[in-house]
């Protein structure tokens, strides 16, 4: 149903003007429609977990795990569904969302320390979407974990975890001195990120990263949460006890079988079958995953609160995503890394009162994590630089047919390393994904998500599909073009240590 433009679209003024959605823009309904006035210049709140799959929110169809709180972010606003990631691995896509650049651009490929980032950490915090709008007038801060390699220059408040942090009375560094804190870590940062709007000044706008530990790998949730699936019976996913057989030589030669996974060696015995072992390790994995998640919702939540009481929530956007998905033991994997649907696909919530509809749900737009900064940038009203390569969010919500991308690029390069996974570039589009394995012997995957969303059919050598495979290999050829995409086939990293990987 073709609706008016009157009721499509509304605009609000401001030095960052707004558009108000609409249901035919987004692919979903909009049951309320804000009345425009004058804007202040927003304030961001840009909230980051890591490790959360998409799968892993009531919003997006969890029937294990209910997170009324996240929930909340996107039923007071806006929900993307086709949200992705460049590079689902933390540091590169972290600093993605920082830059807006992909990883061969900005530097920071791998989770070790060869990033090319490093070497002019001061020019290339300045780029940063933080940076450029402290130099706008934002007060700016940091809160909870950090994993970039280069430390947030330029900040005026930050309260972060080293390296990847630990879940219990967590050390710091607040404004650069070491403070050990007491209680779980999201509790800590959750405190911090409160204290960051306590002691704003009042005259300035703000933007805060909150970025939680959780639910990264080790999963130990406050105790509180501690037993809150104890006696729930998780479904198995599908295709947890699927072999890998028909894989790829370079996905079977990786270390990221959920029955092989070593975490748990006091439950599950390394003798019993694998198809056992995959069941058990699941099982208590799955359990501590939504454990630590609850502890992340409530925490969100809390803040929320705050926002709303103290009357900031109106001309706040709040942001929530994270930096990767995670395999939940689909294809019998755990860990990310892979361009299959659960690593790359992530959640992305936006919140903005004064600029957003009510219950907006996007279905159609590729969004992606080198979209944040050029978007959070325009919506504040600052120039986006043109080294940045995502593209802002506000046409999609100002106009009625935008012109938007219909497929985007992926590159994956941490190799050999933990996990093993082999350096990998693809393409997704709406209905097919395409990728090509590097490191010889080079393999491919073809896979059509209409028919086969599970990815389990690999069309790579069907010769029905000789054209589309070539048309994919081509549109690959001209996205790394496009994205200057330089970097050998061939590219692998020096690791930091010792790894040994096979080929």
């Amino acid at each position: 149903m073709r609706i008016p433009r009157r009721d499509a679209l509304k605009t609000l003024a401001a030095g960052a003007t707004a558009a108000l959605l609409s249901p035919t823009l987004l692919g979903g309904c909009a049951p309320a429609v804000v009345r425009p006035r004058q804007l202040r210049r927003p304030n961001i709140v840009f909230i980051m977990t890591d490790d959360h799959a998409q799968s892993a929110l009531s919003i997006y169809g969890s029937k294990i795990l209910k997170t009324p709180q996240l929930d909340r972010i996107g039923q007071q606003g806006l929900r993307f569904e086709q949200a992705f990631v460049t590079n689902a691995l933390c540091l590169p896509s972290r600093a993605t969302y920082l830059t807006g650049q992909y990883a061969h651009i900005h530097g920071m490929r791998t989770n070790g320390a060869e990033s090319g980032f490093l070497r002019e950490p001061r020019l290339r915090n300045a780029t940063t979407w933080p940076n450029l709008l402290r130099a706008a007038g934002y007060y700016t801060g940091v809160v909870g974990k950090w994993h970039v390699n280069t430390p947030p220059i330029g900040y005026d408040y930050t309260a972060i975890l080293p390296g990847q942090g630990v879940y219990f009375d967590p050390p710091m560094l607040v404004n650069g001195t070491a403070a050990t804190q007491r209680g779980h870590t999201d509790d800590v940062i959750t405190r911090h990120a409160l204290g960051f709007l306590a002691s704003r000044p009042r005259k300035r706008p703000f933007a805060l990263l909150y970025q939680f530990k959780a639910p990264h790998r080790g999963w130990e949730p406050a105790p509180r949460f501690a037993h809150a699936f104890d006696d729930i019976e998780v479904p198995l996913p599908h295709g947890l006890l699927d072999s890998l057989q028909n894989r790829p030589d370079a996905l079977r030669k990786s270390d990221m079988k959920i029955a092989d996974m070593p975490d748990f060696p006091d439950q599950v015995d390394s003798k019993l079958p694998e198809h056992e072992r995959a069941r058990r390790n699941f099982e208590i994995f799955i359990k501590r995953y939504h454990s630590v998640l609850l502890g992340v919702d409530e925490n969100v939540g809390r803040f929320l609160d705050v926002l709303d009481a103290s009357g900031l929530a109106e001309d706040t956007i709040v942001i929530y995503t994270t930096d990767n998905g995670f395999f939940l033991g689909e294809h019998g994997l755990f860990d990310k890394r892979l361009m299959y649907e659960p690593a790359i696909r992530v959640p992305m919530l936006l919140r903005w009162p004064a600029g957003v509809a009510r219950g907006m749900t996007d279905t159609r737009h590729f969004v992606l994590n080198i979209d944040v900064a050029p978007t959070l940038l325009d919506l504040a009203g600052v120039a986006v630089p043109s080294a940045m390569q995502g593209a802002s969010w506000k046409p999609l919500l100002a106009r009625r047919n935008p012109d938007w991308r219909s497929d985007f690029l992926y590159a994956y390069y941490e190799f050999p390393a933990a996990h093993c996974v082999r350096p990998h570039r693809g393409v997704r589009d709406e209905r097919w994904k395409y990728i090509r394995w590097n490191l010889a012997p080079s393999e491919e995957e073809l896979y059509n998500l209409q028919n086969d969303p599970d990815e389990q059919r690999n069309l790579a050598q069907d010769a029905e599909h000789a054209s589309t495979l070539n048309h994919l290999r081509g549109r690959l050829a001209m996205l790394r073009r496009d994205y200057q995409d330089g970097d050998p086939d061939d590219y692998a990293p020096t690791p930091d240590g010792p790894t040994a990987c096979p080929i």
